[in-house]
């Protein structure tokens, strides 16, 4: 039975509703129409057009070479298929970084093409002014603090962040300008678990994690690491609830073992 009222269509301010009342966010990466068609008739909460379509789809080794015609084409085909969720789309690198005019360029296609509900872009105080302009424009805007893919090169590791007291205190207040300048809400990404519990209980919107505990607001995982389609990544946080590479390859061996077999198509199968 549902401890909660089941919500017609998720958005910013049923999200901060669902924070208020102590009510978890459930939050998962989605590239295409059929599985996110799928997802949303699951339920999840926020469908993520994340730039990890840049591994999973496109098998980039990073995040950074995906572009925004890239980002708007996956994000227009997730949008057609959802009823329900909210959907964000990722701001691709170099599409906001340093130039506020370029973000809100940016930012306003992704809107104006792909029909997605809100964008997310990657830092604290560096990327203020471009989180200002995009708000200004009244695009709904979510933060992303603590591990950023897009910044890998600049850390040189996807090892966990904010350990150290000073790191830690810069995002508290980055999670806090955020929260002034207007974001509805925010990722962080692979912090200590009660680094991520004070970020929320400072906060008064939605904290979503991923490798970042049980106490935010909600939990994001990437579609294709939680089906098990993905088989090199398997960080501590991540929770593989099927194992879909194995059955798609039963499958596929199946179906080529039929057709040199010549049992597919049979009599029935055929016209």
């Amino acid at each position: 039975m549902s401890i909660h009222k089941p919500i017609k269509v998720v958005t910013t301010h049923q999200l901060k509703e669902m924070k208020a009342k102590g009510e978890k966010i459930a939050m998962l990466t989605a590239y295409d129409y059929s599985m996110a068609k799928i997802i949303d008739q699951a339920g999840i909460d926020i469908i993520l057009v994340g730039d990890s379509a840049s591994n999973v789809m496109a098998g980039n080794e990073t995040t950074l070479p995906i572009t925004l015609d890239h980002m708007i084409w996956h994000a227009t085909s997730v949008v057609k298929a959802v009823k329900r969720a909210f959907v964000v789309v990722d701001v691709p690198f170099g599409s906001y970084q340093g130039n506020s005019s370029e973000a809100l360029r940016s930012c306003v296609r992704i809107m104006k093409e792909s029909g997605a509900h809100a964008v997310k872009m990657e830092g604290g105080l560096e990327i203020k002014e471009s989180v200002q302009r995009v708000l200004s424009a009244g695009i709904p805007v979510m933060g992303h603090l603590g591990l950023t893919p897009q910044s890998i090169y600049k850390y040189g590791t996807y090892s966990t962040r904010a350990k150290e007291e000073e790191e830690a205190q810069k995002l508290l207040e980055d999670a806090a300008l955020l929260t002034a300048l207007g974001c509805f809400g925010m990722v962080l990404e692979k912090i200590p678990a009660d680094l991520a519990k004070k970020a929320a209980e400072s906060v008064k919107i939605p904290i979503i994690g991923i490798g970042a505990g049980p106490d935010a607001d909600g939990q994001v995982l990437v579609l294709h690491d939680m089906l098990g389609i993905t088989q090199d990544f398997k960080p501590r946080f991540l929770r593989q609830y099927a194992d879909l590479n194995k059955i798609m390859t039963e499958a596929f061996e199946n179906y080529v073992s039929d057709i040199k077999s010549k049992s597919f198509p049979n009599e029935s199968e055929s016209y």
